[in-house]
């Protein structure tokens, strides 16, 4: 009896010792999607401009990451952003050489109508994180000539510009919560809004996991945005009547 307490109590303790030197799967996943991150990284500002995580690009996360520019923006329509082209010869990782002779990083303005803005889901520019204040903002954008917008239909046509956390921490109006307020108010759901930020082309989408839009052609940051107050009368050429969402 005695003998056989003692076996079990080498048996007990050899599995105990394997399984403590096992690594837990989920652990082990996390660290390697992660490998290139900060040690902590709790909200935006821990994480580095060039991002970190799965998809991981610090080229394209450096044009998404962003925060200011002095340009002076050069008005475009939504037709002008569906005609640019795409790269030919571009792979994941490579310099924007090639994007920039496209029209990557021009500050640009355009009138729009904004259908919806969404939450984003966790990306390396943002180090993974998803809590409201360190994700971006998806809007989608549609022609401003279309009599009856309507998001089921239109989206497939639509391009996209993006509220970073980035310029939200200087401008924390730029989210998406007052966004949709006044697009769920606006006739129709769709708000009319003049758009001024960065063009980029969304490099990681076209290359994979591709969106409802009609290219990757995006408005990415976002670094100042007004709309048309229902009734008023908003022209791309004039600044009477428009809002800034800022002051919202």
């Amino acid at each position: 009896m005695k003998k056989l307490l003692i076996i079990s109590l080498v048996v007990i303790f050899v599995c105990g010792s394997v399984s403590a030197q096992r690594p837990r799967r989920g652990r082990a996943r996390a660290s390697a999607r992660a490998s290139n991150c900060p040690e902590r990284v709790n909200d935006i500002t821990d994480c580095p401009n060039e991002g970190c995580g799965s998809n991981y690009d610090p080229n394209l996360n450096l044009r998404k990451n962003v925060r200011s520019n002095d340009q002076a923006p050069v008005s475009k329509t939504i037709e002008d952003m569906k005609e640019l082209a795409d790269p030919v010869h571009f792979k994941k990782g490579d310099s924007r050489e090639e994007l920039t002779a496209l029209g990557e990083g021009q500050k640009i303005k355009v009138v729009a109508f904004a259908l919806i803005a969404r939450k984003g889901s966790a990306e390396s520019c943002n180090c993974g994180l998803t809590a409201v204040a360190d994700a971006d903002n998806h809007i989608v954008l549609v022609d401003p000539t279309l009599k009856r917008p309507f998001l089921a239909h239109d989206e497939d046509d639509s391009e996209t510009a993006e509220f970073t956390p980035r310029v939200r921490l200087d401008h924390p109006n730029l989210s998406r919560a007052k966004l949709q307020r006044l697009i769920d108010a606006a006739p129709n759901h769709a708000l009319r809004v003049r758009v001024t930020g960065l063009l980029l082309f969304d490099s990681e989408h076209f290359l994979g996991h591709h969106l409802k839009r009609r290219n990757n052609w995006e408005i990415h940051p976002v670094l100042f945005l007004e709309f048309c107050p229902k009734g008023a009368r908003c022209t791309a050429a004039s600044d009477s009547n428009w809002k800034s969402l800022e002051d919202q």
